[in-house]
């Protein structure tokens, strides 16, 4: 089997830094290379980790090949400060990205990290950023788009986030009430997240495909 080359922006968050441990130890994988605001200081032998002024993410990023890419942007309205600067990092970031790094005739699988009700026409702002962005990638045409659309993410953060931690008060102690239709609600692990998107890479993905909270859950 030849080896691949993995690329991961958000290896700093929740979901990415668990995915870039996961990656790094998956023999499917000869090098990974990591885009980072400032050095980690991970010294793995595998990693190629670059650091990049996101101002100039699409001339930085043009320099680099990568057969799967693995995108795990994302931020929160009270940590990016407005709305302009939130789709920045939900929208603009992973556009860049998908377009600076687009080989042509080339089979890259890009997969991203949305969010439960994804919809650009949604009234929520929240949702229809995310939406607008599953919506823009499919034109980008890659090879495989993978959209993974968790539900609320499990997992220690470095922020604290008032709501997140009131929610999942609320799911440990009313956990059965995530069943039936309200069943892809149920908050997801970061961690099963990571795994899906590790799994779905090692498919071969014709075109697009979505995977909801649900099917998250499984992994």
């Amino acid at each position: 089997m030849t080896k691949k080359t993995a690329l991961i922006l958000g290896s700093t968050g929740l979901v990415g830094g668990i995915l870039l441990e996961q990656v790094l130890s998956d023999d499917t994988y000869k090098k990974v290379i990591s885009i980072v605001r400032r050095p980690s200081g991970n010294k793995h032998k595998k990693l190629q980790e670059v650091v990049v002024d996101f101002s100039k993410l699409a001339k930085e990023l043009k320099k680099y090949y990568a057969d799967d890419i693995f995108c795990c942007l994302g931020t929160t309205i009270k940590k990016a400060g407005s709305q302009e600067k939130f789709i920045e990092v939900d929208y603009d970031y992973p556009m860049v990205a998908a377009n600076a790094l687009k080989r042509s005739g080339s089979m890259q699988h890009y997969l991203i990290i949305t969010a439960l009700g994804a919809d650009p026409d949604s009234r929520i702002f929240y949702n229809r950023v995310k939406g607008e962005v599953e919506r823009d990638l499919k034109r980008v045409n890659y090879a495989s788009t993978s959209i993974f659309r968790p539900s609320l993410l499990l997992g220690n953060r470095d922020e604290n986030r008032l709501g997140e931690d009131l929610f999942k008060g609320f799911s440990k102690v009313f956990g059965w009430i995530f069943s039936g239709p309200l069943k892809k609600y149920k908050p997801v692990k970061a961690e099963k997240v990571a795994r899906s998107m590790i799994s779905r890479a090692q498919q071969n993905v014709d075109g697009i495909e979505i995977i909801e909270s649900e099917q998250i859950q499984k992994y």
